[in-house]
């Protein structure tokens, strides 16, 4: 297998930005920044700005890296959230958001290059970010991203998580 299974194609799209030509999946195919062949080969870093996380739907940036997470472009989505989590800062509340989901993104990553525990550990990790969140953050009902991650890396779920946005 040489990509990780993207989700019914139905599963809704929070962006209209196109998804880069290939999933990065290390030693599978060509790392997106260093290699010539890279998808994201010498294109310089966009300038960001994150909105506050009351206004994460006009958060394009935000809308397109859960839309990479959720249709199994990992790397890709660590990319796009740690630019937002440099633009609010790291030690945030937001930042650690970012962080927290940046984790789990690369804990499914992990888990699909076939080291569990690694990933496992990972994922948690990136939960615990999210320790002192309301339930609802940023568009996102956090028990329920807690749930369906540790049933995932745990066995009790066979398809990786996703993420849905707009939740009242």
């Amino acid at each position: 297998m040489n990509e990780p299974n993207a989700p019914d194609p139905d599963w809704p799209r929070y962006s209209s930005r196109a998804f880069p030509p290939y999933r990065f999946v290390p030693g599978r195919s060509p790392h997106p920044r260093n290699d010539p062949a890279g998808h994201m080969f010498e294109q310089p870093e966009p300038d960001i700005v994150a909105p506050p996380p009351e206004q994460w739907h006009e958060d394009s940036s935000y809308r397109y890296g859960i839309d990479l997470f959720n249709f199994a472009y990992w790397w890709e989505c660590h990319e796009v959230l740690e630019q937002l989590w440099n633009a609010v800062g790291r030690k945030t509340q937001q930042g650690l958001y970012y962080q927290g989901i940046i984790q789990v993104a690369a804990g499914h990553l992990r888990r699909f290059a076939g080291t569990l525990e690694p990933a496992t550990s990972l994922a948690s990790r990136g939960l615990s970010k999210l320790d002192g969140l309301s339930e609802i953050y940023m568009g996102v009902h956090i028990p329920r991203l807690r749930r369906d991650t540790m049933d995932y890396f745990e066995g009790r779920r066979e398809a990786p998580v996703l993420i849905a946005l707009g939740v009242e």
